[in-house]
């Protein structure tokens, strides 16, 4: 069950979504509103209008995974761009973001990124 390490993207929809969808509710959110395959090993991620529910949705090769977590107090905190329904996050960003913090820390380092010459 440790499908984590094998997802390659993860993406979540900033607007809120009716969290009563199932499987292939989502699966059709992801290819109309992401623009993206459901059965890509990424892991696509919703929430509610308050911020205290998500579910994701995650394809393994065999299956769809729907995992879902509810807070019993305190909400999931990302800022919604201007530009886009859907922003793409690190695994970092993941793991800030399912402990409660910002996924836009001021103390960590960014990546960088540099060609080979």
């Amino acid at each position: 069950m440790n499908f984590i390490n094998n997802i390659q993207n993860v993406y979540i929809s900033v607007e809120p979504c009716d969290l009563r969808k199932g499987i292939d509710g989502y699966a059709s959110l992801v290819r109309s509103e992401f623009h993206l395959n459901p059965m890509d090993k990424n892991l696509y991620m919703f929430c509610n209008r308050h911020h205290n529910k998500i579910k994701c949705l995650y394809y393994d090769g065999t299956g769809f995974w729907l995992l879902y977590k509810r807070l019993e107090k305190g909400t999931f905190k990302w800022s919604k761009p201007k530009d886009n329904n859907v922003i793409e996050i690190s695994e970092q960003q993941l793991r800030w973001l399912l402990e409660g913090l910002k996924m836009e820390q001021k103390t960590a380092f960014k990546e960088v990124k540099k060609e080979c010459e």
